[in-house]
């Protein structure tokens, strides 16, 4: 029986708890967060050991590994400290807030021969592994366009201040949402070669964005784009949808159909036939122990604890996958910014006689004299 402990319970942390509690082969035997009035409830109830300070978790536990789930802000010193200890790590997404530091986390993992996962629990979903595969054999031929959505109902309004809210603290619709599918474009395509067209726009939030919109460059040809937004009350729940077109026909896939049509089936399996084809997600999902919010969850779990039992570090969402798609998150915060800066020069530029009136309309007071100083 692995042992493990979960640090961080909110509401991804509550979901995992539940999820790696019943495993077979696992037994949940710490947990560590804030708030004492939800570590008293599971002290009393779960029988677990708790813990405010994920240190003192560390350092009293005997433990083969840790699941992650607190803050995104949090989430480098505790990935780095549970490393350090000699533990598999599974951390929820965003991985880190910037690229640079998840290599050094990755490096850091793999020389140890530790197994490492993120959550982006996307690349788990049966319709999304098989498009994966299908891509792999060249199914629809050289790919040359993509487009990736993903729209959610998170923030309908004026919304309250928490770690989500703040973008020092890792929230916003780029690192929360828009993440999962940059991450799965990386999984079905791999990292784009270039960003451009960032758009970042806010309906409700003050310090973060609700929407982003960007064009990829993938180098051989091949463009993409991505929309997402988190402030779309036209959708009960988070959608996503994937859309590629190739040279050999196109495929739609979202959580629960793909999509595929072909205008040549030689040398493709022979259940494929010309024009549309329709693989639906019963088809091609594996059955889990335990059902909680998709069976992609305990698929993600699942994963992580083969991993560790069978002595293959390399996961499907490994802490190096992780922080490629962080690489291209900060390019589109740096192609937003250019952006910025661009239209605010081009502004400055194209107004200079309008500045010049107002700074003569206006001039700088000058300093007072020394005796008047006095």
């Amino acid at each position: 029986m692995l042992r493990i402990a979960v640090i961080g319970l909110g509401k991804m942390g509550l979901s995992h708890y539940a999820i790696v509690n019943t495993h077979p082969n696992v037994k949940l035997v710490a947990v560590c967060d804030a708030s004492e009035y939800v570590l008293s409830v599971l002290a009393k109830h779960a029988g677990v050991s708790t813990f405010v300070d994920y240190r003192k978790l560390l350092a009293s536990e005997e433990l083969d590994a840790v699941v992650v789930a607190t803050p995104s802000s949090t989430h480098v010193e505790i990935v780095r400290a549970a490393l350090e200890a000699g533990l598999h790590v599974f951390c929820e997404k965003p991985f880190c807030l910037g690229a640079e530091v998840g290599f050094q986390l990755a490096d850091q993992a793999e020389a140890a021969k530790r197994v490492n996962q993120v959550g982006y629990h996307y690349r788990f979903i049966g319709v999304f592994h098989e498009l994966k595969r299908l891509l792999d054999c060249k199914t629809i031929g050289k790919v040359h366009h993509v487009r990736a959505e993903a729209f959610g109902p998170v923030v309908l309004r004026p919304k309250i201040i928490t770690w989500r809210s703040k973008k020092i603290e890792g929230g916003g619709c780029l690192h929360d949402y828009a993440s999962h599918a940059i991450d799965l474009l990386n999984y079905l395509l791999g990292p784009p070669q270039s960003v451009r067209g960032t758009l970042f726009g806010r309906l409700y939030s003050q310090d973060v964005e609700d929407e982003v919109y960007a064009t990829f460059n993938y180098g051989n040809g091949a463009t993409g784009t991505l929309a997402a937004n988190w402030s779309d009350e036209s959708t009960r729940k988070m959608s996503m949808k994937i859309s590629l077109w190739g040279a050999n026909g196109r495929v739609v896939a979202d959580r629960q159909e793909l999509f595929v049509y072909l205008r040549r089936t030689e040398g493709l399996p022979t259940n494929f036939r010309k024009g549309w084809n329709v693989i639906r997600t019963m088809d091609v999902t594996s059955p889990v122990w335990f059902y909680l919010r998709g069976e992609e969850y305990s698929a993600q779990i699942g994963h992580f604890v083969d991993a560790i039992t069978s002595g293959h570090a390399i996961t499907r969402s490994t802490f190096r996958s992780a922080a490629e798609t962080q690489v291209v998150i900060d390019s589109m915060i740096r192609d937003a910014e250019s952006a910025v800066a661009r239209e605010l020069g081009w502004a400055a530029r194209s107004q200079p006689q309008e500045a010049g009136l107002r700074s003569l309309a206006s001039p700088c007071p000058r300093p007072e004299s020394p005796a008047a100083v006095r």
